[in-house]
């Protein structure tokens, strides 16, 4: 049965060697149900982190950029955007599986409405504290310093930030670490009412989002934690799909 024209979008893996069974299903994801689309978009945290394109020598590392190589040699273009705990990704990471990084944010057109992707961190504008971390790791200088130290500190590193971050969760309300409604308008504003696309918030949905007598869609993708899902968008439109519940691998008959 052909299948029609198709993207796909998944965010929020955090891909590490102490879930094992996530890489294993992402790969399945990969082969199953990425290889009948036209594009896979991963929208950020690919990776829990990411110390630099040195790492690639991880087995871990290793395995999944061969699979997004597979993938692309199946003709489905592979784009990757920069999340908060993989920003440190680079080209020869892109290159090893083929993949196209794209700027945070980014405007495409998905057969024939303008789409917004972004990771989805720089919308939760009430978090000030990240934000202010976010700005500081993302400076040219800062990452010169880090890459250029050795790999047990950038991982010591990394571990205390992790950590401190768990931490500071557990102290911030969860509003604070959601997205603000009006950076959201502004943006889409901005953009000229496109749909928006994002992960980060680990809240999957789909908003309608009113403004300028417009209604503009507003879709968040899930993280993989428990059991993992992706955002199948074709002409007809956009679904939410869970892979737990999924019976329709290649996404034959969706929307």
């Amino acid at each position: 049965m052909p299948v029609s024209p198709h993207s796909l979008f998944v965010a929020d893996l955090h891909l590490c060697d102490s879930r094992p069974e996530t890489s294993r299903l992402f790969i399945d994801f990969l082969t199953r149900t990425a290889s009948y689309a036209d594009s896979l978009y991963i929208l950020g945290d690919l990776f829990e982190y990411w110390l630099g394109d040195d790492t690639l020598n991880v087995p871990l590392h290793r395995q999944i950029a061969a699979a997004l190589n597979d993938l692309a040699g199946t003709g489905t273009n592979v784009y990757f955007m920069h999340g908060n705990r993989d920003f440190l990704i680079a080209g020869q990471f892109a290159r090893s599986c083929r993949a196209r990084l794209l700027n945070d944010p980014t405007l495409v057109d998905l057969y024939g409405t303008s789409s917004l992707l972004m990771h989805g961190d720089t919308l939760c504008t009430d978090d000030v504290e990240y934000l202010n971390f976010r700005n500081q790791v993302r400076n040219p200088d800062w990452q010169k310093q880090f890459l250029s130290q050795p790999l047990p500190a950038r991982t010591a590193l990394a571990e205390q930030a992790r950590n401190r971050s768990e931490s500071a969760k557990q102290e911030k309300a969860a509003a604070i670490m959601d997205v603000n409604e009006a950076t959201v308008v502004e943006t889409l504003r901005q953009y000229g009412y496109p749909r928006l696309i994002h992960g980060h918030t680990h809240r999957p949905a789909r908003h309608n989002v009113t403004l300028d007598q417009r209604i503009c869609e507003r879709w968040v993708l899930p993280d993989w934690y428990q059991g993992g899902g992706y955002l199948h968008c074709s002409a007809n439109g956009c679904e939410l799909i869970n892979l737990a519940a999924s019976s329709d691998p290649a996404g034959i008959g969706t929307t």
